[in-house]
């Protein structure tokens, strides 16, 4: 009998970390997707993107134990990758391989990744022209100013999430926010003065117009 109440404690250990295996596992299934598509939308090459998202999840369940369910799992795990990705544009052969490459990213598949209320052919082919200008004009971005943007528009983070995934105060988000819309609107306001017609906006393009967004 006193042989089994030593084993107790040796077995509810077991279920314990069983059951931290199980959490995690549900919660990087969950996700995986999240984090990927905002790596590829920051890095805009697959391959390096799967790379990091690799390099999150590992680090992610090494420190599972330590995450208390303060932030959303989510916002916790882009944090993490947010900061996989700044050491790595730290890195100057990986900057100079990055400037060098081809981006790997079709711009139909990126521009998918937006709501659009667009329903015929021509609209379509008008939204992702739209697309593909704003991703111009994202790519040449602030390093923060990028990111930002990126978080808010294609993992449609809230102030508060953005300022928690960036390690910035919300203030500083805003602010950082409002010049990346300014300057994506005065480079698009430049762009339709010169290539016609102009399309109607999606979810996106609104945001260039009414910076509520930003409140």
């Amino acid at each position: 009998m006193a042989q089994l109440n030593e084993l107790a404690p040796a077995n509810q250990i077991s279920s314990h970390f069983g059951q931290e295996a199980e959490e995690f596992a549900a919660v990087a299934s969950s996700c995986r997707p999240y984090v990927f598509r905002f790596l590829l939308a920051s890095l805009r090459d697959a391959d390096l993107a799967e790379t990091i998202t690799q390099e999150c999840l590992l680090k992610a369940h090494r420190h599972w134990s330590s995450f208390r369910g303060e932030s959303n799992p989510r916002t916790w795990l882009i944090r993490i990758a947010a900061n996989l990705q700044k050491d790595h544009w730290r890195n100057r052969r990986l900057q100079f391989w990055l400037r060098t490459k081809i981006h790997s990213v079709d711009l139909d598949d990126a521009s998918n990744w937006l709501p659009s209320n667009e329903s015929s052919p021509e609209e379509q082919a008008s939204a992702r022209e739209r697309v593909r200008l704003i991703w111009r004009i994202v790519d040449n971005l602030p390093e923060r100013q990028r990111t930002v943007f990126l978080l808010r528009f294609v993992e449609d983070l809230k102030i508060s999430e953005i300022a928690e995934v960036a390690d910035l105060n919300i203030g500083t988000v805003k602010a950082h926010l409002h010049r990346a819309l300014c300057r994506i609107r005065a480079e698009l306001e430049m762009m339709s003065k010169r290539q016609a017609p102009s399309v109607r906006s999606d979810k996106m393009s609104e945001a260039l117009q009414d910076r509520s967004d930003i409140s």
